[in-house]
């Protein structure tokens, strides 16, 4: 009860209720004040601290500038290198595939020679064979021809007759004519 008091005790002198602030009689004191605190802070951020931010935006600003012309300027060597690359591979692949024509051209031509040589000695052992087919033949027909003659003459002389060496040479002859 003592702070009721005391309140009154001020009232009573005749001092203002409440906060001092919002005593009009000390307004012009108070906006002097706050004039001059303001002044105070905005020379403070115009003088330090704002240029000191514009210098580090711009800063900045000329990082990501320079950084992106960087970027773009890497891109386009990448693009280059990209271009030449596929351009070194359709020469490379160009290059394989002639090569492996003419390779090809190569072993065909190796080829054909050795089916030439191929087919030469096979005629030529085609036409050896032939011969002594030939021969052989040959040989066979006259070992037929005298073993039909001894036959016919064993066979004559079975049946009890005598044959003459010219008639049986000739009855075979004929038969072997055809």
């Amino acid at each position: 009860m003592a702070t009721d008091t005391n309140a009154a005790a001020e009232v009573a002198a005749g001092a203002p209720p409440g906060m001092p602030q919002l005593n009009i009689d000390t307004f012009g004191n108070q906006i002097f004040w706050l004039v001059l605190a303001l002044l105070a802070i905005y020379f403070v951020l115009s003088r330090v601290a704002l240029p000191r931010i514009a210098a580090i935006l711009a800063e900045r600003q000329g990082t990501i500038t320079n950084d992106i012309a960087a970027a773009e300027d890497l891109k386009a060597k990448a693009e280059a290198a990209e271009a030449a690359y596929d351009k070194a591979l359709a020469d490379a692949r160009a290059e394989a595939q002639r090569i492996a024509g003419e390779t090809k051209a190569a072993i065909q031509a190796d080829l054909d020679v050795a089916i030439e040589k191929a087919d030469a000695e096979i005629a030529a052992k085609a036409a050896e064979s032939e011969k002594a087919i030939a021969d052989i033949r040959a040989g066979a027909q006259e070992a037929v021809k005298e073993v039909a003659k001894d036959a016919a003459q064993d066979i004559v002389a079975l049946m009890g007759g005598k044959a003459d060496a010219k008639a049986i040479t000739a009855a075979v002859n004929d038969r072997m004519k055809g």
